[in-house]
């Protein structure tokens, strides 16, 4: 069980710290591993996760991935420093290397960037992580034999699951913890499952009722963290991320930089992260399998894999309203439903889509705005796992041309009023749906990649 943070205030003023302490680090012979944090000498967090490990670990082996759980010490660190955001960080159980504490700058500043604006703060957090010498670099990369796969339970995984197991190689799946989407995916697969389980400090809880700044945080950096870890742990070669081309597409311009609700699934903090893990002398890699496709590109491959389409979600409202609602699937009034339905929708009919959500969400005319906003049209895009702006002006043409939908209202209405005031280039279909070059995934995945997704 964590240990609540010591001395929680009754009302918690975040200009009261000063610095935010990573303190210690510990990987026990039964792979539970312990992270240890402060602010300042007032508050003191430890965050517990358990690992999947198949036996007690010798001291040889937890000494090999030693490097690996520093990395995930410094990553997961955000969850806490989030609370107040002081202006210094201490790296009091060893310095990161170069390469990491450009990764944990750019996480504790843009990977907050939603954070901040959401909170109104003056300035995005800049703070400074002090540089050690490192040396450190990993193999140079041999065939891939065993992948990794995390699965979120969404239709990206799902696709990601099918281009590694079209490569021949040994695919086993991992999670943090084991939602309903996820063990329903997985039930679909087919495929071993590893799972880890994170406990928070609740003392962290503590701290928000009492007032600390929260909100979005970099989660991917410390769910592939957690899972490179796991996958040293148990003779994987690589862990193979879900992460599209679009997840690097900021939402709005501020304080200077792009805001980006998906920064840590982004291409940068892949290849920020990759420099870091080379400091670690790991024998694993990490990229994202997806990244050369767009969303709508991964909803055309996931529309013909149907039978994982009664198992999978993409809704975060619901969870949020109430967890245990998560296997209801769809609140079919979000941001992330409107867009997951309108990607789907040009692969699928009306009345498909309608049972796996329930509802059709382009016959509702009371949907009409937030559809529009996925363009763009009248704001941002939303904060939330959606695609650019391109993608969805993409599927609205592709819908305007499609008998089975050009007549639904919502369809109309964006015909009329999005699609008339854009450039006919803007959302071009063909471009949208074309494979990228700018990504990490290695030559030996690339056919199998294009077979899955070029189609």
């Amino acid at each position: 069980m964590a240990v609540p943070a010591e001395h929680s205030p009754a009302v918690f003023d975040r200009r009261a710290f000063e610095s935010f302490r990573f303190l210690g680090r510990e990987l026990g012979p039964d792979g539970h591993v312990r992270l240890d944090y402060a602010l300042d000498e007032q508050l003191h967090f430890s965050e517990r996760i358990a690992l999947p490990v198949k036996g007690p670990l010798s001291e040889a082996e937890r000494e090999r991935v030693g490097g690996l759980v520093a990395l995930l010490h410094w990553v997961a660190g955000v969850s806490y420093f989030k609370t107040a955001l002081p202006p210094l960080v201490s790296c009091e159980s060893g310095l990161p290397g170069p390469a990491a504490a450009a990764l944990l700058e750019a996480l504790y500043s843009e990977g907050l960037g939603e954070l901040a604006y959401e909170n109104r703060l003056a300035a995005l957090p800049r703070p400074r992580f002090p540089r050690g010498e490192h040396s450190a670099v990993s193999p140079a990369p041999a065939e891939l034999e065993r992948i990794l796969v995390p699965v979120g339970g969404g239709k990206d995984s799902a696709v990601a699951i099918e281009i590694a197991r079209r490569s021949g190689a040994e695919v086993v799946l991992f999670s943090i913890g084991n939602a309903p989407p996820i063990s329903r995916t997985v039930a679909v697969a087919g495929l071993e499952h590893l799972q880890a389980r994170r406990e928070l400090d609740p003392g962290l809880f503590e701290c928000n009722r009492a007032g600390a700044l929260n909100g979005h945080i970099p989660i991917t950096a410390i769910v592939t963290c957690v899972a490179l870890l796991s996958a040293a742990l148990n003779g994987f070669d690589v862990v193979a991320m879900a992460n599209e081309r679009s997840a690097s597409a900021g939402n709005l311009s501020w304080d200077g930089v792009e805001i980006n609700h998906q920064f840590s699934k982004g291409l940068l903090a892949e290849r920020l992260l990759s420099a870091a893990l080379a400091e670690t002398g790991a024998p694993v890699r990490q990229f994202s399998i997806l990244r050369p496709a767009s969303e709508l590109a991964i909803a055309r491959a996931f529309a013909g894999m149907e039978r994982y389409h009664p198992a999978f979600t993409s809704c975060n409202a619901i969870f949020r309203i109430d967890p245990a609602l998560r296997s209801a699937s769809w609140c079919c009034d979000c941001p992330k439903c409107r867009f997951v339905f309108l990607a789907l929708a040009p692969f699928c009919s009306p009345a498909h889509l309608r049972g796996i959500f329930g509802a059709d969400l382009l016959a509702d005319e009371a949907q009409y705005e937030g559809f529009a906003l996925l363009a763009a049209s009248g704001g941002h895009k939303p904060f939330e796992c959606v695609g650019e702006e391109q993608e969805s002006v993409a599927a609205m043409r592709l819908l305007a041309e499609d008998d089975r939908w050009r007549g639904h209202p919502v369809v109309r209405r964006l015909a009329r009023e999005v699609l008339a005031e854009l450039p006919p280039q803007f959302g071009a279909p063909t471009a949208v749906l074309a494979l990228g070059e700018d990504h990490e995934v290695p030559a030996q995945l690339l056919e199998d990649v294009r077979a899955v997704l070029g189609a």
